[in-house]
This record gives structure tokens, sequence and C-alpha cells, in this order.
């Protein structure tokens, strides 16, 4: 009883899963990704063993198409199921089996699949699918999340909704870049779980992505000193202290060489 959209980046360099229902903690059972490997969506009566069947068979070399294939014809229960799989090529294979409940479909494309069971009407995965297709310029976590928002808006679960998730892998993109998990959110329960998703990806850009080069500041004998002043203003006996009370070790260099332009707003704005 749920809607999502699996895919893979223009660039070839990350894949993720958007997902929402009407059900507690949809991310804990429906998403799984792993980097350079793929991503899958397993849902209606959803089979979460199909989450690393599915992720081993793609690592073997199975294609989106076989690994899916395989996936069914070992599961009595595949008429209830309903699962979107994109491989590390963009190759998207997605199943609706006939014991999904209405409206249940999908589409796929060139590197996602979209699929949705419980559903309002087609209008929302045709939504999904317009939304996913004209914002290609957009980033791609935001790109999934806005395909998300479209079919929430279009309709979305009839039930009404509970929860949501977001989930992005990339090589090196975690914490430290010492894992790919570039975005794993999860918005469990809540009466508008979409919007809270939008607002926790806006924390996650700030806290745990790394900066760019063009966001990245040199600091200057200066701009050390307004650093060090704001530090003591804020009872911390030096900003690498700061820094990691506020949480924001992936947006200053370790040796303050460079600071994130958005950690200089924060500091100036006091």
């Amino acid at each position: 009883m749920t809607f999502s959209i699996v895919a893979r980046s223009a660039d070839g360099e990350s894949w993720g899963v958007a997902v929402a229902s009407k059900f507690l903690a949809v991310g804990s059972a429906v998403p799984a990704a792993v980097a350079q490997v793929g991503a899958i969506a397993t849902q209606a009566d959803a089979n979460v063993a199909y989450k690393g069947l599915a992720l081993s068979h793609l690592d073997e070399g199975a294609t989106a198409e076989i690994a899916l294939e395989r996936l069914l014809e070992e599961d009595e229960g595949r008429e209830h199921r309903q699962v979107g799989i994109v491989d590390s090529d963009g190759g998207a294979a997605s199943h609706t089996g006939r014991g999904c409940v209405t409206y249940a479909g999908h589409t796929t494309g060139d590197g996602y699949a979209i699929q949705g069971n419980c559903l309002a009407g087609p209008e929302v995965i045709e939504a999904m699918e317009r939304t996913w297709l004209e914002s290609a310029e957009e980033p791609f976590e935001r790109r999934l999340l806005a395909a998300l928002a479209a079919g929430d808006a279009a309709g979305g679960d009839w039930r009404g909704r509970q929860s949501a998730a977001l989930l992005v892998v990339r090589d090196e993109a975690g914490y430290g870049g010492n894992d790919d998990i570039a975005v794993d959110l999860r918005v469990d329960d809540h009466t508008a779980p979409i919007p809270e998703l939008e607002r926790l990806l806006g924390l996650n850009d700030l806290y745990l992505t790394a900066s760019s080069e063009e966001d990245k500041v040199v600091v200057t004998p200066e701009l050390e000193s307004t650093l060090e002043e704001h530090a003591r203003a804020a009872g911390q006996p030096d900003f690498r202290t700061w820094v990691g009370v506020e949480n924001l070790e992936m947006r200053v260099a370790p040796d303050l060489s460079w600071v994130d332009r958005r950690v200089l707003e924060i500091v100036r704005a006091g």
C-alpha cells in the first residue's frame, strides 16, 4: 500500500529510492540500494527478502529484468507483490501482481521505475513520471523527492498519509567519506510526511554532506579571528571545539584552512 520511485542518476554515479505510504515506518521495509550495484523498492505485500536477493543478483551481473524474474519465479506470493528495480547501467524493471490492491500499476523508463498500489488512480504514477522527466536539471536527491511530492499531490495513497523515506547511495558519499550512503532519511509517523522529509533533506545537506569546492572559503588571519571570537561568544574555548559541538565537521577543514560559506552565514548571523 505504497508509491515509490527507484532510479539511477543521469551521470551514472547515484542510485536511490523515494517512497511514501499510509503505513508505519515505510522506510524500514521498502527501499534498499548499493552504490555501483543498483536499487530496489519492495512493496504491497512486501517481501523484504527481495532486497538482499535482488542486490545480490545485480552484484553478480544480472540486469534489472533478470533479477526481477529470479525473484518472482522463486516466490509463490508473487501476485501480491509489487517491486521496482534499477541496475548499475540504469536498466529498469517493475512488477505489479494481480492481487495488489487497486489502483495498482507501474511504469519504467531509462534509469527509473515508478510503482504504486492502493492509489487514488493512475494519475499518481503519471504525475510522478512527468515530474521526474521534467526535473532533469535538479540534484538527484531533490529530483526523487519532487517526483514523490507530485504523486502525493495527485492523490497518493487513497488511505491517507503516514510515512515517507528517501535513500540515496553514491561512492564515498557518506559521513566522512567512509561509506556510500549519501541520504538515508525516514519520517516514520507524521500527518505530512513528505514536507517533513523535505525539511530533513535540507538539514542533511548542511550536516551530512561534504562541501563543494565552490562552497569553500579560505580562512585568512582576519577571518580566523572572527571565527574564534564567535566560538568564545558561544561559550566554547575555540572554533574547532565549536564546530564539533554544532556537528559541522563535514563543512570545515580539519586544519581550519577553509570554512563552508553556509557555516560563515551561521557565524555572521550571530
